[in-house]
């Protein structure tokens, strides 16, 4: 099953996290089941050096899971595959939906979150895969749909659709 994906780009501080939020909110509240991708720009560690999953790692596990009463958390390798479509495929497949945050160069369907306070340039073009933006700067992209930043039902919506 390959879940629909819809990344969520803009620029640092526009509210992207927050919106995401209250989408899974919303969505999760319609009974359906939604997963997230982020994409860090930084150096993350997703595995504490010298526990057991990272030292699996260490030993050329490809893949390294660990799991609890209510919870697992994956490490995998992601060298070829780090598109937010591929990992959905790859690893997200009992979702309904992926919503991934980031990811202002990958292929794949896009929704930018722009808010005046931090700047009125969008950080995509509709050539992109832009399909709807989330502002009140309404002069960007006026041949998409805009929806304000509170407007989580009509974005749900949109997002059904």
């Amino acid at each position: 099953m390959n879940p629909k994906v819809f990344i969520f780009v803009g620029h640092s501080g526009a509210g992207k996290t927050t919106l995401i939020e209250k989408l899974l909110r919303e969505l999760s509240g319609r009974g359906l089941r939604v997963a997230t991708i982020k994409h860090a720009h930084h150096k993350v560690v997703l595995d504490t050096p010298g526990k057991d999953s990272w030292r699996y790692k260490q030993a050329g596990a490809v893949m390294s899971m660990l799991v609890t009463a209510n919870e697992l958390q994956l490490v995998a390798d992601a060298v070829d595959r780090r598109e937010p479509e591929e990992l959905a495929q790859r690893f997200l497949g009992e979702a309904d939906l992926v919503l991934a945050e980031g990811f202002s160069h990958a292929a794949g369907v896009k929704i930018e979150v722009l808010r005046r306070a931090c700047t009125s340039s969008p950080r995509c073009m509709v050539e992109d895969g832009l399909i709807a933006m989330v502002t009140d700067v309404g002069e960007a992209h006026p041949q998409l749909p805009h929806f304000v930043l509170d407007d989580i039902g009509g974005i749900a919506d949109f997002l059904l659709k």
